[in-house]
C-alpha cells in the first residue's frame, strides 16, 4: 500500500477513484438500475448523478455502506486499505489517530468496513465431492485467573469451517452444542464432502450425513494420521491468526459484534493469494448493497 498515493489524500482524486472501481466508466442509477444518467455540474452538485428515467439523484456512496456518511472518500479509502493490509486487525483508538477523527467515528467506519467485508465472502456451500472441510471451534474471552475480582469470565464461542486449500467461514455461536452446530455445518458445506473434526461427540451425528467423517483424537495426543490425510490443522492455522488479532490487536471482542470480526478474518484468510490493492478493491465491492444505520448497530448490541 502505498500511503502517498493522491487517491488518500485529495478528494476529488479518491472519488474518480471509487467511481471507477464501481462502475468502470459506465455509471447506473443505484434506485433503478437505469443506465441512462448524467453527472450534474456546480460546486453544489459536485459528484452528484441525476437519472434521466427515475430522475433521482445519487453519488458513488449511494446504495453503499458508506451512504449518508459525513467522512471524507480519502479517508473511508485510507481506512479500507489499512483494514485490508493489516493481517492481525486494526484497531480503533489507532484508525482514530491515523485518520485524524474522533474515535466513535473511527468504530463506525470500522464496523462498516466489515460489513463490506462480510458482503464480499464467497458465496454458495463449501466443499464437494473429494474435498475436505474441516470444522473446530475456539473461545474467546481471558482466564478468571487473570481478572481482579476473581469471578468466572464468559467465554465466547467461535465455530470455523475450513475447507483445504480454499476458503473459510467463521460463526459466533451462543452455545457449542450439537443443535446449533449441525445447522451451520448443514448449510454452509456440501454434504458430498469429508467432514474432518476433532474428537468432540458433537460431531459424531451429523458426520454420518457426508460421504465420509474423520475425528481427530486430541486428548490421546493425536494430531496428524493416515498420511497427513486426517487432521485439522488447517483450521488450528486459521484460529492462530484470528487469535493473535483478539490478544495483540483488539483485547476484547463484544458479544453483539463478534459475528463482524469474524468476517474480517475470513475475507482475509479467503483473500490471502491476493495483493493488498486487490483486496481492498473487493471489500468496496462488497460493501454494495449493504448500508449499515446506527440504528441497526445499536440494536445489535442492546
Amino acid at each position: 500500500m502505498n500511503l502517498t498515493d493522491p487517491i488518500f489524500h485529495d478528494e476529488a482524486k479518491a472519488t474518480a477513484h471509487i467511481e471507477a472501481q464501481r462502475w468502470n466508466g459506465e455509471p447506473s442509477c443505484p434506485h433503478c438500475g437505469s443506465l441512462a444518467v448524467r453527472k450534474m455540474a456546480g460546486k453544489t452538485q459536485a459528484g452528484m448523478f441525476l437519472c434521466n428515467d427515475c430522475r433521482d439523484k445519487f453519488t458513488v456512496r449511494t446504495g453503499t455502506v458508506m451512504e449518508r456518511s459525513h467522512v471524507p472518500l480519502h479517508k473511508w479509502l485510507l481506512a479500507t486499505h489499512i483494514m485490508a493490509a493489516s493481517k492481525k486487525g486494526m484497531s480503533a483508538s489507532q484508525m482514530a489517530r491515523m485518520l485524524g477523527v474522533t474515535y466513535k467515528t473511527a468504530w463506525f467506519l470500522c464496523h462498516r468496513i466489515r460489513e463490506a467485508m462480510e458482503g464480499a465472502g464467497p458465496q454458495g456451500p463449501m466443499g464437494g465431492h473429494n474435498e475436505v472441510v474441516e470444522v473446530d471451534e475456539t473461545y474467546v474471552g481471558g482466564k478468571a485467573k487473570n481478572r481482579a475480582t476473581r469471578k468466572p469470565a464468559k467465554k465466547k464461542a467461535v465455530v470455523a469451517l475450513v475447507q483445504r486449500d480454499g476458503h473459510a467461514r467463521s460463526f459466533h455461536v451462543a452455545n457449542v452444542n450439537a443443535k446449533d452446530v449441525r445447522a451451520l455445518v448443514v448449510t454452509h458445506i456440501d454434504r458430498a464432502s469429508v467432514l474432518m473434526t476433532d474428537e468432540s461427540p458433537i460431531y459424531t451425528r451429523m458426520g454420518k450425513e457426508f460421504t465420509n467423517h474423520y475425528a481427530v483424537n486430541h486428548s490421546a495426543k493425536e494430531f496428524v494420521t493416515y498420511g497427513g490425510f486426517k487432521h485439522s490443522n488447517t483450521a488450528e492455522n486459521f484460529f492462530s491468526i484470528f487469535k493473535r488479532g483478539v490478544i495483540g490487536t483488539y483485547h476484547h471482542m463484544s458479544e453483539a459484534h463478534l459475528g463482524r470480526y469474524c468476517a474480517e478474518f475470513d475475507l482475509r484468510y479467503n483473500t490471502r493469494d491476493m495483493s493488498d490493492a486487490e483486496r481492498a478493491a473487493a471489500i468496496l465491492k462488497g460493501g454494495e448493497g449493504r448500508r449499515l444505520t446506527y440504528r441497526r448497530i445499536d440494536k445489535l448490541a442492546a
